[in-house]
């Protein structure tokens, strides 16, 4: 393994593939049943054997982790169960010597209630400076007793809690993470300061939670359903703060990748504009279902909204707030939607499987980046977690009847023959692992022509070194209903067959790579995807 290419230094981002590690669930190295910093650093030549150009690491910070730390109480502070910021520096040093760059992630619209500014606003009391970082106001009603507003919550249940003094605060999210007031330049100004933390320390980039969420109306009004603007979502003053955000990170040649869920093209691609954010996920493409008219829309949509500011498109196919694309390819229906979440939804995991693995082709040749989740390179399927060990508040907040999102965050199979397969030696992983799961592991699927994780890594040494691939233009080749065909730069051919019978390929010179085998006569099957070289 080489040390980072000075040859993609440059723009390295415009079509890189970046691992998304969610820490928790990767390698537990000290045998406590969590995964670890020290777990990630024995596993790091795994991800570059993969392939993959860099590294996300969801929140890694101090937290009481009741939203998957999400719920940070200090950035400059790594979470005991996960090790100590010298380990992180080493791990970022370690990555580097094998061409990985580590993008962490930040969460600006709120903090853990544990955050020593919030513990001090706590104390402090109605009208402090203490309390005016955050969004605390006087309840409505005779004897406010009724929240200050009616905003919906992001996750399902209230967005106030009234304290012991009478006054509530706002969160978006849970009670344990109360939402942090923009306008004030105290927040501000911390946050630059983490940005700067992290950059000096090694990162190449930040990825940033809910990026569309940290600015509010300022009077708080109530939230009226297709009333624009909105009340919290995509405020125009939140471009400031990006624009701050942008100058810095130029400083130190990092990138920033936004979290924006946004119906509007053109509002999305404000946030892309030159002296804002680099880059930004594409939730549409992720949420599509498997039909071939409405990928091919959302892939036509989504270099669309991109182009009018010259970004790159992100695509993702799964991450760790998602059902499995394995396990979601093979239900019915096929699209994502918090909403339609629910247990026991049936699916048919070897269809599931033969289509994630199509997808998996499609989405690496087209233009822009790929985000790439922890264990979808195996083919993991979504796990069933027993009611009494799931921890997501999502399920919790929901009385109960959303599953939440546990099913895709369960511990990795690296050993198949190991305790907790190969995951940590010791106490019994944080969310418990399938009876089946050795089928998945590492070791097993290595030495596998056949496999997901054979398919994966050929896939992105292809990529890497054919031309055609990354940043770039596309063009629709004609097809028969149900077939995507899509050409790129260097005579590169992709074509994903999606219809019930066997398709013809086009006119082609070499067969590059299949997702799986193809029929007797050369035919596409169903459910299946090619790249060729014309």
């Amino acid at each position: 393994m080489a040390a980072l290419d000075p040859s993609r230094t440059t723009d390295w981002w415009r079509d890189a593939v970046i691992y998304q590690v969610y820490p928790r669930s990767f390698a537990d190295g000290d045998g406590d049943g969590t995964g670890d910093l020290a777990g990630v650093r024995a596993r790091l030549p795994h991800l570059a054997e993969l392939g993959v150009d860099a590294v996300w690491f969801t929140p890694w910070y101090a937290s009481p982790m009741v939203d998957g730390g999400y719920d940070v109480a200090d950035y400059r502070a790594i979470d005991p169960a996960f090790g100590t910021l010298d380990e992180a520096e080493k791990l970022i040093a370690e990555a580097a010597d094998l061409g990985l760059r580590v993008i962490v992630d930040i969460v600006p619209n709120h903090v853990s209630d544990q955050h020593a500014w919030f513990r001090a606003a706590l104390a402090a009391g109605p009208g402090s400076p203490e309390r005016a970082r955050f969004h605390f106001r006087p309840g409505r009603g005779e004897h406010g007793e009724l929240p200050p507003n009616d905003w919906p919550s992001q996750f399902s249940g209230d967005t106030w809690t009234r304290v012991p003094d009478g006054e509530w605060y706002l969160h978006l999210f849970t009670p344990e993470q109360p939402d942090l007031n923009w306008s004030h330049p105290d927040v501000r100004r911390e946050h630059e300061d983490v940005l700067r933390f992290w950059f000096e320390r090694g990162v190449a980039g930040v990825r940033i939670d809910s990026a569309a969420l940290l600015t509010k109306d300022p009077g708080l009004r109530d939230f009226v359903e297709g009333v624009d603007p909105h009340p919290y979502i995509d405020q125009d003053e939140i471009h400031d703060v990006y624009r701050s955000w942008r100058a810095i990170a130029d400083a130190y040649g990092g990138v920033f990748v936004g979290e924006v869920w946004l119906p509007d093209a053109e509002r999305f691609a404000r946030y892309l504009r030159p002296d804002e954010l680099h880059t930004a996920f594409n939730f549409n493409f992720l949420a599509c279902p498997w039909e071939p008219a409405r990928l091919r829309a959302t892939i036509d949509d989504t270099l669309a909204e991109h182009a009018p500011v010259h970004a790159p498109a992100t695509w993702v196919l799964c991450n760790h707030d998602v059902t499995r694309t394995a396990t979601r390819y093979g239900r019915t229906d096929t699209a994502f939607d918090f909403a339609t979440k629910a247990f026991g939804t049936p699916t048919d995991l070897e269809l599931g499987t033969r289509r994630a693995r199509a997808a998996a082709l499609l989405t690496l040749a087209l233009p822009g980046s790929v985000y790439l989740y922890q264990g979808e390179e195996l083919g993991l399927p979504e796990a069933d977690i027993p009611r009494d060990r799931i921890q997501d508040p999502m399920h919790f907040r929901s009385g109960g009847t959303d599953p939440g999102r546990d099913g895709c965050r369960v511990p990795l199979p690296w050993e198949a023959d190991s305790p907790s397969y190969g995951f940590g030696a010791g106490t019994e992983p944080w969310l418990p692992q399938p009876a089946d799961w050795a089928r998945y592991a590492v070791d097993r699927q290595t030495d596998d022509p056949d496999s997901m994780l054979t398919l994966y890594r050929t896939a992105l040494g292809l990529r890497r070194t054919v031309p055609g691939f990354g940043d770039g233009p596309l063009t629709w080749l004609p097809a028969a209903d149900g077939v995507l065909a899509l050409a790129r730069a260097h005579g590169l051919i992709c074509v994903v067959n999606l219809s019930t019978a066997p398709v013809e390929l086009p006119a082609h010179g070499e067969l590059l790579l299949s997702s799986g085998p193809l029929d007797a006569g050369g035919t596409l099957p169903p459910d299946t995807a090619a790249w060729l070289r014309a």
